[in-house]
């Protein structure tokens, strides 16, 4: 007995255009990548992760401002070493510092060392014996600090 043929067709046997196109967006990214990474020193190019062209604007992802004002000292050589492998003409580069780096701790977990509110009280009471005037205004800005603090990091206890 011959064997049917299902009724229907896959989705993925029909040709998709917008997939390939979306392919070839990512490839022409990564090339760009890898040049990007071949002009700049190791140590900066560790700090470039991610790159989007957008029209004639390239975009580069960095993960600190510190690296970002570093990248813009390259601005005309990346934009002159990926003219070969971009299909439009790139005039302008912009780099980005991603969010989801910046709000990361270096350390999760950590929870900062407050002062009892007996040492907080006693640096408060200090600043009201002090002369200097600017010495004052910061011990009392440091009291207020702390005891914000303090009862932010209570715990339930």
């Amino acid at each position: 007995m011959a064997k049917k043929s299902p009724p229907f067709k896959a989705a993925l046997s029909f040709p998709n255009r917008t997939i390939a196109y979306f392919y070839n967006q990512i490839d022409q990214q990564k090339r760009v990548l890898a040049k990007i990474h071949e002009l700049l020193p190791d140590t900066l190019a560790i700090h470039a992760l991610h790159c989007v062209i957008n029209g004639k604007k390239l975009l580069v992802y960095t993960d600190s401002a510190a690296w970002a004002s570093q990248l813009r000292f390259y601005n005309s050589a990346i934009l002159a070493a990926i003219a070969p492998v971009t299909r439009e003409s790139v005039s302008i580069m912009q780099i980005k510092v991603r969010m989801e780096m910046l709000t990361k701790t270096s350390h999760p977990g950590r929870t900062p060392i407050i002062p009892s509110a007996e040492k907080i009280a006693l640096i408060h009471n200090h600043s009201l014996t002090v002369s200097d005037e600017q010495l004052k205004l910061a011990l009392q800005r440091l009291s207020a600090t702390l005891a914000k603090r303090s009862a932010l990091f209570r715990r339930p206890g």
